[in-house]
């Protein structure tokens, strides 16, 4: 039997241009373009990010841009003025433009009956928010990888717990942007057990699984990219089943929830973390997510 043929053509991927123009850092509108096209199959944006635009001078060098490179306007602009001179602008160029936060601002503001701040940048004023950022992130940096005491641990508002690999570094990084601090302590056959995070009293404790064909596989490209030689027990396919087995068996007898972040990136491992905690400051704590 000849093998199957697909019913059509294999369909190239779309390529389009996308200008991202923004008065503050451009944070928020590149974040909102890359969910948006991300919900379009075969559609790949070539980015043109245009930030801190806060004169007529910098918009007409943005215009000269777009027109240069036909596509999607968005925009975050609080400024009338720059506001109304790029939209002129695209009007003459028959280009689309889309204020990016005007529909929830619009909504919010009716709900509210609230007027609104023509503050530029206002979401990244140096507040307490932003200084507790800062802290969170030092914290991270500093209890890494099991460093620090149960005396300093203590005050964490998570501990992330779990073996080799399994993405505890980068989620509490993460965890640190959003304000959260996030120490984590990593399992080690013959070394570290994480018996003694039992006795911590104010963080959450979370244990992070992992599958065991995913992770021998994360471990061998992490010594491909290392050119590092690696003892066979951290990449053999036995030894790494059972290290993971354990590690749920623990978590399981010390009642911490747990989370598999087999096929999660970070921001998906970190939103289910940020559930957890608020659950367990609820005093309402899961157990899996």
């Amino acid at each position: 039997m000849s093998p199957a043929r697909p019913s059509g053509p294999a369909r190239l991927a779309t390529y389009f241009h996308v200008h991202l123009v923004s008065d503050s850092t451009g944070e928020t509108l590149n974040a909102m373009a890359k969910a948006v096209t991300a919900r379009f199959d075969g559609v790949i944006p070539i980015e043109h990010i245009y930030a801190l635009v806060r004169s007529a001078k910098q918009m007409d060098r943005v215009l000269h841009e777009v027109a240069a490179a036909p596509g999607v306007v968005l925009h975050t602009l609080v400024d009338r003025e720059l506001r109304e001179q790029l939209e002129e602008g695209c009007r003459r160029l028959d280009m689309p433009q889309i204020g990016a936060l005007d529909p929830l601002v619009g909504a919010m503001s009716r709900y509210l009956g609230a007027a609104l701040s023509t503050r530029v940048g206002a979401q990244h004023a140096l507040d307490h928010d932003y200084f507790n950022r800062i802290a969170a992130l030092d914290y991270a940096m500093a209890y890494d990888d099991g460093q620090g005491s149960l005396e300093q641990l203590e005050g964490a508002d998570v501990v992330l717990c779990g073996v080799s690999r399994t993405s505890k570094t980068p989620t509490c990084i993460y965890l640190a942007h959003r304000g959260i601090r996030a120490a984590n302590v990593p399992l080690v056959p013959g070394q570290e057990d994480g018996e003694r995070l039992t006795k911590l009293k104010k963080p959450l404790v979370i244990g992070l699984t992992v599958s065991p064909d995913r992770l021998v596989q994360i471990r061998r490209n992490r010594i491909d990219n290392l050119n590092a030689n690696q003892s066979s027990n951290y990449t053999d396919q036995d030894a790494v089943r059972d290290e993971t087995i354990k590690a749920r068996r623990a978590f399981e007898r010390r009642g911490w929830p747990t989370i598999d972040v087999t096929r999660r990136s970070v921001e998906e491992t970190a939103a289910a973390i940020t559930n957890l905690l608020s659950e367990h400051r609820n005093h309402k704590i899961g157990t899996t997510w």
